[in-house]
């Protein structure tokens, strides 16, 4: 009779101590599942991972598309970035010299890939103008041959100017001159005739450019309102009796006409102008009828 009872509760501490088993192992795979879940949850939420997250491209490069957490334009490419950093200067520059801004634009991605090449992130030099008697910084570039010396500037609008006074001030590029002032093919084209590249296909990939990007919309906005040739479509009557305006450091026709709401062609009409030449303390009739 005890052994009968000392096996009944044998048995009986066998099965209590397997229920207690599966209790904790069910315990701890709720545990596990828990811990699992929770640790997915805060990769998908990893501020850092936002934070690097890919800014999708816009179509345009006038900055139109912006970051919207930081309000920075966002671009499809360089040459958008490109378009955006330098499209300024180089109207600046067709105001000042009559280069088009969109061939001085095209040349400048053409020439930097998209201001992105070695030589343009090094000395500044946009368009790839070599030393030739230069007296200031110089850099030295494999082009042509090995390590050919190249100008470089403290600021790439220096280089836009040289660029402006390289074609101007050199009797070969003369005829360019001669084109209506938004002929960007014809410009192209006298570019290479006149030995500015030895690329047979200069002028298509310079017009390829300029007509992908729309560059022609900047020559156009220097020449103003009026017809193709950048002349005034209907005569100007300056108010003489305006407050006028005196010329300070940096001016240039281009900005202060845009100030005026102006074209060039207007504001060098009511002041006589025969020259794109400013001088500081000019003054400047800025006010038609």
């Amino acid at each position: 009779m005890r052994e009968r009872i000392f096996i009944v509760l044998l048995v009986s501490g066998l099965v209590l101590s397997s229920c207690g088993s599966k209790k904790e192992v069910a315990e701890s795979g709720k545990d596990r599942t828990h811990k699992t879940v929770n640790a997915n949850r805060g990769r998908d939420h990893n501020p850092r991972r936002n934070d690097n997250t890919a800014v999708p491209n816009s179509t345009r490069g006038d900055a139109n598309t912006k970051n919207p957490t930081t309000n920075a334009p966002v671009f499809e490419d360089n040459n958008e970035w490109y378009i955006y950093e330098y499209a300024d200067i180089a109207k600046d520059e067709m105001a000042l010299y009559g280069i088009p801004a969109s061939i001085t634009i095209a040349q400048g991605i053409l020439e930097s890939s998209g201001g992105k090449g070695e030589l343009t992130l090094k000395s500044n030099n946009h368009f790839g103008i070599k030393c030739n008697g230069w007296e200031g910084e110089k850099v030295y570039h494999d082009d042509d041959t090995h390590q050919e010396c190249f100008r470089k500037y403290k600021d790439p609008k220096y280089s836009f100017r040289d660029h402006s006074l390289f074609l101007k001030d050199r009797r070969r590029y003369s005829a360019l001159f001669n084109l209506k002032k938004d002929d960007y093919k014809g410009w192209a084209y006298g570019l290479k005739k006149a030995g500015y590249a030895t690329d047979p296909r200069y002028p298509v990939k310079l017009i390829s450019i300029i007509e992908r990007y729309q560059l022609q919309r900047f020559d156009d906005e220097v020449l103003g309102h009026g017809n193709r040739d950048g002349l005034s479509s209907k005569e100007t009557k300056v108010d003489y009796t305006s407050i006028r305006y005196t010329v300070k450091k940096g001016d240039t026709l281009y900005s202060i006409s845009q100030h005026y709401n102006l074209t060039i062609e207007e504001l060098k009409s009511i002041n006589k102008l025969r020259s794109d030449h400013l001088t500081i303390g000019q003054k400047l009739y800025v006010k038609t009828f």
